[in-house]
């Protein structure tokens, strides 16, 4: 089975291609805008017809497509997030290739859920920001395309490659240094927001599974459990050692002042600042995955104290 891989270096991209990879049945060929993918493209600038012609010439039977971004203004998150994956579709749309499609779209795309529920993929999406609103629109861009296609709805995702800005790569890095620093006391704040945590070694064996399934439409990818933030920091500090005490600072659920770890006297008058999740789904989200386990055949294997252990090997390399 020939495979094209869309954003081969992103922060899942790297993992699903692992994964395929070590499937000998698989011939991956790795698209992106860096000099190491295999073939060059920008999703966000190139035209549909240039994509088309690569499509014909390398004749995948399946597109994963893990590109987009998850930081910055509207604009750019819809060029990345959307009209991205327009391109893609449009493009196996007038291609003869007839691949399938494996979209990688978010939890995002549901916006703020009940707390104590489970959100399953028959739930109205409410994205309750720019993110969460260009991921619903390439997802139902997607939907709509006619083509052989799923859409998996990646939760929170964490272990190893877990960016330094991302709430559990700024919590690593808050207690580094506070270890480097020989500090006994580790002010933490915004830690009530809970979230569903997938490992990304899980979420790149459902991007597998996916591809070799015949599932259509859209499948959540989780752990199927919310984790409190600051359920999650005592875990790291218990796998990093860390003896101090952690003291949660006393904030506003869903804001983060900007000195995480290391608080610098600020003036009165200074603001929070919106805390670093870019997904708006407010205090809670917790999956459904039933369909993933009805459907692919999958379910989590990885704990989230595993993938923290992960997270701070990386980060405590930086001691």
């Amino acid at each position: 089975m020939r495979v094209l891989l869309i954003g081969a270096n992103g922060y899942l991209g790297r993992f699903v291609a692992e994964r395929l990879l070590a499937d000998p049945a698989v011939q991956l060929t790795a698209l992106g805008r860096g000099d190491d993918a295999d073939v060059r493209f920008d999703l966000a600038t190139g035209s549909p017809g240039a994509l088309t012609r690569f499509l014909d010439a390398v004749h995948p039977g399946v597109v994963v497509n893990c590109a987009g971004a998850t930081r910055g203004g509207a604009r750019e998150l819809a060029r990345h997030n959307t009209v991205a994956v327009a391109t893609v579709c449009e493009a196996l749309r007038r291609s003869g290739c007839g691949a399938r499609l494996v979209q990688i779209g978010c939890g995002a795309e549901y916006g703020p859920s009940q707390p104590g529920s489970s959100t399953a993929e028959d739930a109205v999406p409410r994205p309750g920001g720019p993110y969460g609103v260009s991921k619903l629109a390439a997802t139902e861009l997607v939907l709509g395309s006619g083509l052989d296609a799923v859409v998996l709805r990646v939760f929170s995702p964490a272990g190893p490659g877990t960016p330094a800005g991302s709430p559990l790569g700024r919590l690593a890095e808050a207690m580094r240094r506070a270890m480097q620093s020989g500090d006994g006391e580790l002010k933490l704040g915004g830690l009530g927001v809970q979230r569903d945590f997938v490992d990304v070694r899980d979420v790149a064996r459902a991007v597998h599974a996916a591809s070799l399934s015949a599932a259509q439409g859209v499948i959540n990818i989780g752990s199927g459990r919310a984790v409190r933030l600051r359920d999650a920091a005592a875990v790291l500090a218990r796998v990093a050692g860390y003896g101090g005490a952690l003291h949660e600072l006393d904030a506003p659920p869903g804001t983060l002042r900007p000195t995480i770890g290391h608080p610098r006297p600020e003036p009165d008058h200074a603001a929070p600042v919106a805390y670093p999740y870019p997904d708006g789904c407010g205090s809670w989200q917790q999956a459904d995955v039933r369909t993933a386990r009805d459907r692919l055949g999958w379910r989590p294997r990885i704990n989230l104290e595993e993938s923290l252990a992960d997270i701070w090997m990386e980060a405590a390399c930086r001691i």
